[in-house]
Order: C-alpha cells, then structure tokens, then sequence
C-alpha cells in the first residue's frame, strides 16, 4: 500500500481528484442537462471552499512560522506566488462554471472544462512542488511542540467543517489515503463525525459523483 500519508497529501489528493472529476464531468455534460450543471458547480463550488480554506490557513499560519525557523525565503515566496495563481486560476474555472449553469449547452461545458483543465496545470502543479519542497521540512516539524500548535490552529473552525472535510476527502479516496487518514484519527471518531454531522457533505454533494 506504500508509506503513511500525511493529512497534508491526502488533502491534496482529494483536491486533485475533484478538479479532475469536475473536468470529466463538464465534458461528459448533455445538452441542456441544467440539473446536472447545477449538481457540477455545487462540488465544484465545495472544493473550492476546502482548498482556499487549506491555502489561506498555510499562507497565515504555515509559511510565517516556517519562515521564523530561518526555512527559504524565496521558496516560501514561491508558495505565496503559486497560491495567488491558484486563486486566479480557481476563480475563472468558477465563473465558466456559472456560464454552464446560466446556459446549460456543450459548448459552454466543453469551455468551462477547458478552463478547469488549466487550472488542473496550475493546482497540480503547486501541489507537486509544495510535496516535493516543504512537505519533508513540514514532516521533520511533527514533534516540535511549537509547531503542533500552529498546525492546530490550521484546522477547520469547527466541529462540523472538519466532519464535512473528512467525508470530502474519503469520497473517491484509494485505500492508501483511508488508511493514512484512519493512521491520523481513529477510525470510530472519523465514522461518529462523518456520520452525524457531516450532512452537507453528505447531502449536497456525495450524490454528484454518484
């Protein structure tokens, strides 16, 4: 199955698995289909949410702390410069979504998925360097206390954000980003929390992939 992720990488793997998914989606759109454009935009709009929430929280939290441990200026610069490219890229897929839901035909659809592949370049692209650069330096911190409590305040702000983003990341997820995350919490507090209080999740946006 390969080594443990961290929360960090199977977060990015729930991002990269929904912009590809959106992308398939958009592309396999019938004319005319409004409800299933409207079903598109409403995952769509819930990966947005997760990823400028995990994004933010490094730009806030992550990057200034790294850089207080003297950790590369200039690459934590290139996070920063990569996440504004990463919310300009977010921003254009979203308003070529809301064309599709306005007028639900192929032709906007192939657009709006054209734009979503851009973006995919963009996303990807930053989370392959963030796991290729800081994830080891990210890694080497688990044990400073210091850092604990920073990475604590990088959480969801409550209870019921943090039951939505577990079935987020559980949905469509390998065995090995499961098991990771089951290795991070114990498993019958992933079942309570996703169960019982991750409705909107489970609601609004599960039955998109279905």
């Amino acid at each position: 199955m390969g080594e443990k992720l961290s929360m960090n990488q199977v977060i990015h793997a729930a991002v990269r698995r929904d912009v590809s998914r959106t992308e398939q989606a958009l592309r396999s759109l019938r004319d005319g289909d409004g409800d299933r454009a409207r079903q598109v935009r409403t995952a769509w709009q819930n990966l947005v949410r997760e990823l400028t929430h995990h994004h933010e929280a490094e730009d806030a939290i992550a990057w200034p702390f790294l850089a207080s441990r003297g950790f590369d200026s200039r690459l934590l610069a290139q996070m920063e410069d990569e996440h504004v490219a990463m919310k300009q890229a977010l921003a254009a897929s979203s308003a070529a979504i809301d064309a599709v839901v306005a007028t639900p035909t192929t032709a906007t659809a192939t657009a709006a998925a054209d734009e979503v592949a851009a973006a995919r370049e963009v996303i990807n692209g930053h989370l392959d360097h963030e796991e290729a650069d800081v994830e080891g330096i990210m890694g080497d911190l688990e044990d400073d206390p210091e850092w604990k409590k920073a990475a604590s305040r990088m959480r969801p702000a409550s209870v019921v954000d943090a039951a939505n983003a577990l079935a987020w990341m559980q949905d469509g997820a390998g065995e090995r980003e499961r098991a990771s995350l089951r290795a991070t919490i114990p498993a019958p507090v992933i079942a309570v929390l996703t169960t019982l209080l991750a409705r909107r999740y489970r609601r609004e946006v599960a039955p998109v992939w279905r």
